[in-house]
């Protein structure tokens, strides 16, 4: 099993990022029943206002093979078009459980 972990920092004021983040959360909470090398997937808004990031996901699929198809899945590619015009940064760590 592989765990994907990415947190993401979003442009614009509080208000601007934090419905983003919840539209994009919400998004991505509804994947696991569109994409079926999904196992699972945690998601959650920063709630600390001294810290930069705003987003943190964590999903579970079988393989590192996986990770792509599930990038890749079209319902996947939706839900990141949410946030692609305030999206300041993005960092991933994939490993094998």
């Amino acid at each position: 099993m592989v765990k994907h972990i990415v947190v993401f920092k979003l442009k614009g004021d509080a208000a601007v990022r934090l419905d983003y983040a919840r539209r994009f959360a919400d998004a991505l909470r509804a994947l696991p029943a569109q994409i079926p090398v999904l196992e699972s997937i945690e998601v959650g808004i920063n709630e600390n206002p001294a810290e930069d990031w705003d987003l943190v996901l964590t999903a579970v699929v079988p393989t590192m093979a996986d990770v792509a198809l599930y990038a890749g899945h079209p319902a996947h590619v939706a839900a990141a078009s949410i946030i692609k015009d305030v999206k300041e940064s993005r960092a991933c760590v994939d490993y094998v459980l």
